[in-house]
């Protein structure tokens, strides 16, 4: 039995975790786009997150997969702008993300979460639009996360009433 804490997942906003201090993780892609997914409610929340994003990506400047910038955005919240998915679209059956990518940029919020002393919130990243597949990914975050002592929450939005509907017959 492994004395590591795992993933904590709870249902709310991955906008607004209940943790402080808080790194909010998320994936970015590589080609300057911030306009879908979980970026539109994060970045209606924390303005700061996406104008960093975007000047980021204006800049030039260590703007490639692997790459991470932690921006301040309020009291004890941090965002993480993660790039690890290469452009936003499948391609021949190529998905989005880029797992090598993700594993580097989570090592690279594991030492930043630890400087901190912040908790890492997150929604499933990287297996919504960029097409990940979450086991992969949530073994990547107990690995690079977890397995370095930081305490990792994944929030999952609440269900819909009528996603909680049974199917007509």
């Amino acid at each position: 039995m492994s004395s590591t804490p795992g993933i904590e997942y709870r249902v709310g906003d991955a906008t607004d975790p209940e943790d402080r201090p808080v790194v909010i993780a998320h994936v970015c892609n590589d080609i300057g786009a911030w306009g879908a997914g979980f970026v539109v409610p994060l970045g209606r929340r924390w303005p700061r997150a996406e104008a960093q994003y975007l000047d980021w990506h204006r800049s030039g400047e260590n703007f490639e997969l692997g790459r991470v910038a932690v921006v301040k955005v309020g009291d004890d919240v941090w965002v993480a702008n993660m790039i690890a998915q290469h452009g936003i679209r499948r391609r021949r059956g190529d998905i989005p993300l880029r797992y090598d990518a993700l594993a580097t940029c989570l090592e690279k919020l594991a030492g930043r979460a630890l400087e901190l002393g912040a908790v890492v919130a997150m929604p499933r990243i990287g297996a919504g639009l960029a097409g990940g597949d979450w086991a992969k990914v949530s073994e990547l975050i107990e690995e690079r996360l977890c397995g370095r002592g930081v305490k990792v929450v994944v929030y999952d939005l609440p269900r819909t009433r009528s996603e909680n509907t049974p199917p007509k017959l």
